[in-house]
């Protein structure tokens, strides 16, 4: 392919790879807060302790994080298919990357959560603070850092999972890689989209990374 014909391609691509993350993220992170949330708050010694329930949130989480992403593409196409009435493009890839990160940010979130001081905590519920008052007025602003820290950590796995869209005719930078770079023996192709992958992850860690520090209210005393 011709330099001409490349350049509105990796634009279409670039786009579509972050259409799919921005979406995908977007969605698991209404999930995945939620959960881990409630994963802290009912564990043992939680605001609102209840073993069952955090036993089966625990246990479902696990297996959708260990399920190798190429092989959740694979499982859940039928659903896919029943969600989005396709199984090819951006959209398609869409449910998967919500499958696969929204169990991996719920725990992110609920490490997060259990760095918050506990006398913090002891120091709200003395105050009269009830449970809800206590999640979102202590435990979320005082993991804030944390919580940023994390999502530039998931928003990167999300993007990682994205390239393998090639796989399933699910576009963006994957398959441009994929497709025009290895099955077609060009190297060069397939550099400069790993390259393109690199200066997003780039721009996705400085921004998060630069947000934490400035939510840290340790290092701004």
């Amino acid at each position: 392919m011709s330099m001409k014909e490349l350049i509105p391609l990796f634009q279409t691509e670039t786009v579509a790879t972050l259409y799919m993350v921005s979406i995908s993220t977007l969605i698991s992170y209404l999930i995945g807060i939620p959960l881990g949330v409630i994963l802290v708050v009912t564990e043992d010694g939680g605001l609102y302790p209840l073993k069952l329930v955090h036993g089966v949130l625990g246990f479902i989480t696990n297996i959708f994080r260990t399920i190798p992403f190429l092989i959740l593409l694979v499982m859940v196409l039928p659903l896919t298919k029943f969600l989005v009435k396709t199984t090819l493009g951006p959209n398609a890839i869409i449910p998967p990357l919500v499958i696969a990160a929204a169990p991996y940010i719920a725990r992110m979130v609920e490490s997060s959560l259990k760095e918050v001081d506990a006398g913090v905590i002891e120091a709200a519920r003395s105050m009269g603070a009830n449970r809800l008052q206590i999640i979102l007025k202590v435990y979320l602003p005082e993991a804030k850092p944390s919580l940023f820290i994390g999502a530039a950590i998931c928003i990167t796995s999300i993007l990682s999972y994205s390239a393998m869209a090639g796989f399933v005719g699910g576009g963006g930078l994957g398959a441009i890689a994929l497709n025009y770079g290895y099955y077609r023996y060009k190297t060069d192709i397939m550099i400069i989209a790993v390259l393109v992958l690199i200066i997003i992850v780039q721009i996705i860690q400085e921004f998060w990374m630069r947000l934490a520090k400035y939510s840290d209210k340790r290092k701004r005393v």
